[in-house]
């Protein structure tokens, strides 16, 4: 009796009892659809949370901020910090040729506790960024102008009172396209930002995550709309999947950016130099305080050197105080991989028990299986079976138990994706693969083997007198 005629026989004995054979899967049907659940719902999640990463800038961004708390070894220069301003730019600018992009900023920012208040003919919503700033603040954090243009160099130069807003801003300011029934393109518009008069004149890219933007297109494809909230106006906050996607891309539509020195005349309370204005009767714009520098550098490799030389470049323009802080994403890409990997491994190890339990079934269905089928044995070594044999058929019908678990596992393991996928938190749905399929099933079959070799051994251990005289 060859493989093929091994594997004919452990199928017809599992047909012969195919309700037990169907309770024995169970176990190892749900570790496979588990695996595969498991996968594709940590997929789903890193690729929302590394889409996210890359809107921010990605890992080449820095941000150079001010240090409101200085070492404990300087704290009695305080009164002598200059905190972050212009002059910085330029001295990075000048000393500092591994810094690419160079944009300063003085950002008006909602979690702080400051937003700035947008209003157009009665209606008002708040912007979670509002930044005065230079033109190449667009590229440097990845915004992409879609109608009209960026603030210029001419706009910062003769101070002119121009914005560019994002897609939320329009939204609240002068209807959404579901609520309009059409796209709205307010380049032209006159906006008032904390009760001052500006011209719209860019309109950023609508962001949103790779979900949303199916689930957009699904609803317009299937004609559905957005329900109508009832009551008064009102902000309904950040939480939640709709819209943008995913907070990172609900702060990018809800970002502003309006000219640097525009920002310094119009909304510079608090902004000035206390030790420049001390000296001078009116400070130049120079003096005035920067909330932060943004820039980048070329890769990961230069982001050491590239720091360093900053901060050279910085510890001697401000007179070796170190009031100033740099910060990078590579702690939120070190905490994604960490979380990532944690969620993985948890999942993993509850799959890998429902695997075992089933494995445990299998043996225990094989043994009893061995039981009913002694005298069997007997006659088949007495005519001629090799202990091999015998060894191979148990072991044959016990990894043909595992696989055919293991196939009804991978198919109902995408009805557990879809259901995962309807109550998911992530930004992004679950997302099957391949490889997960491969290894899922490569553990069926490998529980199968070794479920069913301590089964197979004692088979093919029967001598075939005493097998015969069985009860």
């Amino acid at each position: 009796m060859g493989l093929g005629n091994a594997m004919l026989v452990g199928l017809k004995e599992i047909w012969a009892h195919k309700a037990r054979s169907i309770l024995t899967m169970f176990g190892i049907i749900l570790g496979v659809s588990s695996l595969v659940a498991m996968s594709a719902l940590v997929r789903g999640m890193e690729n929302g949370m590394k889409e996210a990463l890359v809107a921010t800038g990605g890992l080449e961004k820095i941000r150079l901020e001010p240090q409101s708390e200085l070492p404990v070894w300087q704290r009695h220069l305080a009164e002598q910090a200059v905190g972050v301003t212009l002059a910085d730019v330029k001295a990075l600018q000048a000393n500092a040729p591994l810094l690419k992009q160079i944009v300063p900023a003085y950002e008006i920012m909602r979690w702080g506790g400051a937003a700035a208040v947008f209003s157009y003919q009665g209606r008002n919503t708040r912007s979670t960024i509002l930044a005065g700033t230079w033109p190449g603040y667009a590229e440097v954090n990845e915004h992409v102008i879609e109608h009209g243009r960026m603030i210029t160099d001419l706009d910062n130069e003769l101070v002119r009172s121009v914005c560019v807003i994002g897609t939320g801003l329009r939204d609240e300011l002068f209807g959404s396209p579901e609520e309009t029934g059409r796209e709205i393109i307010p380049i032209g518009e006159r906006i008032t930002i904390n009760g001052q008069s500006f011209t719209v004149v860019g309109l950023l890219q609508h962001y949103e995550s790779e979900q949303a933007r199916r689930e957009r297109e699904y609803r317009k494809t299937a004609g559905q709309t957005n329900t109508v909230a009832t009551g008064p106006s009102r902000s309904r906050g950040w939480g939640g999947r709709g819209g943008g996607g995913g907070w990172i891309f609900r702060m990018k539509n809800y970002t502003a950016m309006i000219p640097l020195q525009t920002m310094f005349l119009k909304f510079r309370a608090a902004t000035v130099n206390p030790n420049a204005a001390a000296n001078a009767s009116e400070p130049t714009v120079a003096d005035y305080r920067l909330s932060a520098v943004h820039f980048r550098v070329p890769s990961m490799e230069d982001l050491e050197p590239a720091l360093q030389q900053a901060r050279n470049v910085l510890m001697f323009s401000h007179r070796g105080i170190e009031d100033f802080t740099f910060r990078t994403q590579e702690d939120w890409a070190a905490e994604i991989n960490t979380f990532i990997r944690a969620t993985r491994t948890n999942g993993t190890i509850i799959a890998a028990i429902s695997l075992i339990v089933g494995g445990i079934g299998i043996m225990n269905i094989m043994l009893a299986s061995i039981s009913e089928r002694v005298r069997e044995i007997g006659i088949r070594k007495a005519v001629g079976a090799t202990t091999g044999l015998i060894f191979l058929q148990i072991l044959v019908e016990s990894v043909v138990i595992s696989m055919m678990g293991g196939v009804a596992g991978l198919g109902f393991s995408f009805g557990v994706v879809q259901l995962i996928g309807a109550f998911t938190p992530t930004d992004n749905a679950p997302e099957v693969t391949v490889m997960s399929l491969s290894v899922a099933f490569g553990f069926s079959v490998l529980v199968g083997i070794l479920a069913g070799l301590y089964p197979a051994i004692r088979a093919s251990r029967f001598h075939p007198i005493q097998a015969l005289r069985y009860e």
